[in-house]
């Protein structure tokens, strides 16, 4: 049952607890119950809008930092990650495999911002070996949804 509700959640964070409990065939109450159990445990930790801000007029540059660091003794990675994640300007930060430890996720309004955050901030901290910075340039699908569609040629095709 916590799949199923989890993964209907996670396509539509909009959906009433009663159409999910019927899409589902169970109870509306079991579905509160378990949808509050879930959040409580921390397995549900918070509900997102996912908007185009290309098709918005206020401008945002995300960026995608890898950082290599030197884990501290006895903490491993948790305290840097700690120290990265509690910055305003980073939107998700994750341990990750290859030739860099961390990638962190970053929305500015320019790329001077970005660059600013990096070089201030970020850079100066003792762990910190090196990062390398990405601009993302155009989004075509996030969080599972893409974002644009191709328009659809509706003329009549003719063949002669």
């Amino acid at each position: 049952m916590r799949k199923q509700i989890l993964a209907a959640l996670e396509k539509d964070s909009k959906l009433d607890v009663k159409d999910l409990a019927a899409m589902l065939g169970l109870e509306e109450t079991d579905v509160v119950n378990e949808i509050a159990a879930m959040e409580e445990e921390g397995i549900i930790c918070g509900y997102y809008t996912l908007i185009d801000w290309d098709k918005v007029t206020e401008d945002k540059v995300t960026a995608l930092i890898e950082v290599k660091v030197t884990p501290q003794r006895g903490m491993g990675f948790d305290s840097i990650a700690e120290r990265i994640y509690n910055y305003d300007e980073v939107h998700a930060l994750y341990l990750i495999s290859g030739d860099f430890d961390f990638m962190v996720i970053l929305e500015g309004k320019t790329m001077k911002d970005v660059a600013l955050f990096v070089s201030s901030k970020l850079s100066p901290l003792d762990s910190i070996l090196s990062t390398a910075t990405h601009f993302v340039l155009k989004k075509y699908k996030d969080q599972g949804t893409i974002l644009e569609q191709k328009s659809k040629d509706e003329r009549m095709l003719v063949t002669l």
